[in-house]
């Protein structure tokens, strides 16, 4: 089993990995940390500054509590104040309830606001020197003629005054002033407070955030990790079969690795072309190399001093040359057919058109043969399909049926079409052919009868081809025949729509445009093919 890190910046097999790196996975858990930690930092920031702010707006409060407390229980003097006035009215005093017990001293509103831990209130005569003080007085004195509440720093630390002269109720005079000074002792330790706080929930936060990011991405990246193992796969034996599991989410991952497969499954079959390719030339070619060989030995033997014998080896070597020449050519026409889907993705053809030019074809090159055509159709109709291949699609299925009706010199072309597919029918009434060499029919160098098919001509190679034209365009060929009865050639196609068909013919010329060449000229059908059908086509039972 191998590790579930999905390394994709660097392998371990691959050479020119060097150093340490992190696996996708831990990048994406880590920056997904500190994305959130900075998330979460702007946020306890911001909440934060609310929070202080509403404390401070608190601690303000107090002072000014404070300093409306101590002015409503010294303005009740008409006199300028005095210490033994002030402690009088300020200092604690025992009272007893009901029960001749002493009552608590902070029931009293004055009381309570001196007794607090964070505050010094100091009350001054009308030449501010002092009279009261809860506590030693850490800032001088300064006069205001309305109540101030500011902020100011004292020992290298943040603090609040306030300041408000004390008006006696007639006559608004000043007969003193009282100071509160504030140290924020517990605005600062809850400031603290909260500081550790927020600190250990964005470290939390972070960890929690670094932890599900990493399992998420060990859970979404398992088809990479597939795609990882598949390319491994491949890299050690590249005719492997293995290919990317098939995923159940639907995502680009899954997308990636359909593509993946899709691409896989093009080169192997290219490989597989290349390979069956190279094997069918030199299985097909050994015999007229062996044909020939044996002429030119026979020659060298002692057959050239026989004219009989030497006109009989070069006429026998030149029709093995020849054939060897068609079977080359059919070999490269198949082979190009198995790159349309790059070469030929824009082409439009009007099936119409194609059809009734092939069938005028035959005519004159066949006029003792008897060509019906049935056409349903009666107007131009375009598929997504070269020109030249569906001639020689056509070409091949009517030579066929050419060469396989002796007996009754008769071939029936029909041409019908629905809302979405064209089909196009060749019927002859020749020998048939049985259902065993049916379902083969359609193979390469495939033939129903080899001795016989060899005096007909052709390499079995037509229907091969056909067949890969046809399904490269999306479509589909069918045969339906019975022995002594004929054969009918069904095809069918993909009918384009006239919008689509414009877009096609666009991309066609702006790829010509792209590419400085007039047109795409086909290398599928030779000259020859087009003037004469019925010596280059293939048959489809010999």
């Amino acid at each position: 089993m191998k590790s579930p890190e999905v390394d994709l910046a660097a392998d371990e097999e691959t050479p020119k990995s060097k150093g340490f790196r992190f696996s996708v996975k831990w990048e994406w858990a880590l920056s997904t940390a500190f994305g959130v930690l900075v998330i979460f930092a702007v946020i306890v920031f911001l909440i934060f500054n609310s929070f202080m702010t509403v404390l401070m707006r608190q601690e303000k409060t107090h002072v000014g509590d404070t300093l409306n407390v101590v002015v409503e229980k010294l303005n009740t003097q008409r006199e300028p104040l005095t210490g033994a006035t002030v402690n009088n009215l300020l200092r604690p005093k025992a009272v007893l309830n009901e029960g001749k017990r002493p009552a608590a001293p902070y029931t009293n509103a004055v009381i309570t606001s001196l007794a607090r831990d964070s505050q010094t209130v100091t009350v001054y005569d009308q030449n501010g020197n002092p009279l009261f003080t809860t506590r030693q007085n850490p800032i001088s004195f300064k006069r205001t003629k309305q109540q101030r509440i500011q902020t100011q720093t004292i020992a290298h630390q943040k603090s609040l005054v306030g300041r408000t002269p004390i008006r006696s109720k007639q006559g608004n005079a000043i007969i003193g002033y009282v100071q509160v000074t504030d140290n924020l002792r517990d605005y600062r330790a809850t400031q603290v407070k909260l500081l550790q706080i927020e600190v250990v929930l964005g470290l939390m936060a972070a960890l929690a955030a670094a932890v599900l990011s990493y399992i998420l991405a060990t859970f979404l990246l398992r088809p990479v990790e597939a795609i990882r193992e598949t390319i491994h796969a491949v890299r050690e034996d590249p005719q492997t079969d293995m290919r990317v599991p098939e995923m159940h989410h639907q995502d680009e991952l899954s997308d990636l690795g359909l593509l993946f497969n899709s691409m896989l499954d093009t080169t192997q079959r290219y490989m597989d072309q290349q390979q069956q390719f190279v094997e069918d030339v030199s299985h097909e070619l050994r015999t007229p190399v062996a044909i020939i060989q044996g002429h030119m030995e026979m020659l060298d033997r002692w057959g050239k001093d026989d004219p009989e014998v030497l006109n009989e080896s070069i006429k026998a070597s030149l029709q093995e040359t020849k054939r060897m020449q068609s079977l080359v050519q059919e070999m490269l026409d198949l082979q190009r057919a198995e790159q349309i889907e790059v070469n030929y993705t824009n082409e439009v053809s009007d099936v119409t058109e194609v059809v009734t030019q092939v069938y005028d074809n035959f005519k004159m090159i066949h006029p003792d043969y008897l060509f019906i055509l049935d056409d349903d159709v009666h107007q131009p109709i375009q598929a997504q399909i070269y020109r030249n291949h569906l001639e020689q699609i056509l070409i091949i299925l009517l030579d066929n049926a050419v060469k396989y009706s002796q007996k009754r010199k008769e071939v029936h072309l029909s041409y019908e079409s629905d809302s979405r597919n064209i089909e196009i029918a060749v019927q002859d009434f020749g020998e048939g052919i049985s259902q065993e060499n049916r379902d083969r029919v359609f193979n390469r160098f495939y033939r129903v009868d080899k001795a016989r098919s060899r005096t007909k001509g052709g390499n079995g190679l037509g229907l091969a081809i056909a067949k890969r034209l046809i399904e490269a365009y999306h479509g589909h060929i069918t045969i339906e025949s019975a022995l002594g009865h004929g054969s009918v050639f069904r095809i069918s196609l993909p009918i384009l729509a006239d919008a689509d068909a414009k877009i096609l013919n666009k991309k066609k010329e702006q790829a010509q445009a792209a590419n400085e060449i007039p047109g795409i000229q086909s290398e599928l059908l030779v000259d020859d093919s087009q003037k004469k059908p019925a010596d280059e086509s293939e048959e489809h039972r010999n």
